[in-house]
C-alpha cells in the first residue's frame, strides 16, 4: 500500500509525494510549487524518483524542472500533452501501467478539462489521482473538450471499484456541495455530507480523499439519471450526455 501525503499549496491547490514502503520508490503528482515537496521529502528522508502529470497547467506543472534538476527524478505525463509539458522523459498513453516499486498504476485518458489530460488509478491501494477531472463532488470546467468527452472520461472512473478513493487536485468541495444541492436538495447522502464537508471546512481541514461510492451518491456530475436533478432542471427525457451539459452550464454560472 502506498504511503500518501497530501500537500496544501496556492489557494486551493492539492499535491500529492506517494511512497512505496517496500521500494522506497516516491512520486510526486501535479507539483505547482517546489519548495514544499523539497521540505516533505526531506523530513521523511524520501528521494524523488517520478513527477506524475495528470494535465498541461501551470499550477500542476509549476515545479517540474526545478525538481527534475535538483533531484535527477524523471517526468511522466500524457504523449497527448508531450508539447505542453516541458521535460518529459516517459509518455503515456490509455491503458498503459507505470510502476512505483511494487505498486502499479493504470492510466486512463479522460479529456474534457484538457484534451490530454490523464490520471492514475493505483489498484491495489485502492487510490485514484484525477487531477482536474474530478473533484469531489465536482467535475472540472471545459477549457478545451466537449461535454460528450468529459461525460464519457466521468464513465471511466464510475466502472473503477467503489472503495476506491478520490484524490482530485483542488479544495472545492464546499462550493461543489452547495451547488448540488440547487439540483438535489431531498438527495439525504447529500445533506449528510454537506454538514460534515462544513464541519471541517471550518477547522480548514482537508475534505479530499472521498470514496467512490459517496461521489455517486452525492455528485451531481456522476447522478444524470437522478429524476430529482432532471426534474430541477427540466431535462427529464433527455439524453445522458444532455442532461450532463446542462449540469455543467449551471455550475459555470453558479
Amino acid at each position: 500500500m502506498l504511503d500518501i501525503v497530501q500537500l496544501a499549496v496556492l489557494n486551493d491547490n492539492y499535491i500529492y509525494l506517494i511512497h512505496d514502503p517496500v521500494s522506497t520508490q516516491t512520486a510526486v503528482i501535479d507539483p505547482a510549487i517546489t519548495e514544499p515537496v523539497l521540505t516533505t521529502l526531506e523530513e521523511k528522508g524520501w528521494s524523488l524518483n517520478y513527477i506524475l502529470n495528470t494535465h498541461h497547467h501551470w499550477d500542476h506543472i509549476g515545479a517540474n524542472l526545478e525538481l527534475k534538476k535538483i533531484t535527477q527524478c524523471k517526468i511522466v505525463a500524457a504523449n497527448t500533452d508531450c508539447s505542453r509539458i516541458p521535460g518529459i522523459d516517459l509518455l503515456l498513453s490509455h491503458g498503459d501501467k507505470i510502476k512505483l516499486g511494487n505498486e502499479v498504476a493504470t492510466v486512463l485518458e479522460t479529456p474534457g478539462h484538457t484534451l490530454g489530460h490523464i490520471i492514475y488509478h493505483f489498484a491495489n491501494s485502492h487510490a485514484l489521482f484525477c487531477g482536474d477531472t474530478l473533484f469531489s463532488m465536482g467535475c472540472g470546467r471545459l477549457f478545451e473538450g466537449t461535454a460528450e468527452q468529459m461525460w464519457q472520461s466521468l464513465q471511466l472512473i464510475k466502472q473503477l471499484p467503489k472503495q476506491t478513493h478520490i484524490y482530485c487536485a483542488h479544495e472545492y468541495t464546499q462550493t461543489n456541495g452547495e451547488f448540488a444541492l440547487t439540483l438535489e436538495p431531498n438527495n439525504p447522502q447529500l445533506q449528510q455530507r454537506i454538514q460534515q464537508v462544513k464541519v471541517l471546512r471550518s477547522k480548514q481541514q482537508s475534505t479530499i480523499p472521498s470514496p467512490l461510492l459517496q461521489e455517486l451518491q452525492t455528485n451531481p456530475f456522476l447522478r444524470e439519471n437522478s429524476l430529482e436533478i432532471q426534474q430541477s432542471i427540466n431535462m427529464t427525457n433527455k439524453t445522458e450526455i444532455e442532461i450532463f451539459s446542462k449540469i455543467r452550464q449551471l455550475k459555470d454560472a453558479f
